[in-house]
């Protein structure tokens, strides 16, 4: 029968506890049921972490960094309210809660009228 799956960063702290009870890295791979280079590069990632913040270098998010001292334009700031507002036109019994919630909280937005 094949295991769940679950990222390695949620075993991130059984496997350091079996680390520091004396196990090799094979015999905690073994243990959970995947493979050595799973966990093996899993503890370089972490050692490498663990250099860098020591020396004092941010550690950066995977990914295209985004330009520096530009905000999105306000069309991409609106996307997300855009959605907001179409999917509730879709589903119109969340409609009036949407809207209701829109008024209490006081967010102008313009959009204060039930579709």
């Amino acid at each position: 029968m094949a295991r769940e799956y679950r990222h390695i960063k949620m075993y991130e702290k059984e496997i350091f506890e079996l680390k520091e009870q004396g196990l090799s890295q094979r015999q905690i791979a073994d243990k959970f049921g995947i493979s050595y280079e799973k966990i093996h590069n899993f503890f370089k990632r972490h050692n490498r972490n663990q250099r860098k913040l020591a020396a004092g270098i941010e550690i950066k998010p995977k990914g295209r960094p985004r330009k520096e001292g530009k905000e999105s334009p306000p069309s991409v700031q609106q996307l997300g309210k855009l959605r907001r507002v179409i999917s509730v036109r879709n589903n119109p019994s969340k409609s009036i809660s949407y809207y209701i919630a829109i008024i209490s909280f006081g967010n102008v937005d313009g959009v204060f009228r039930i579709i």
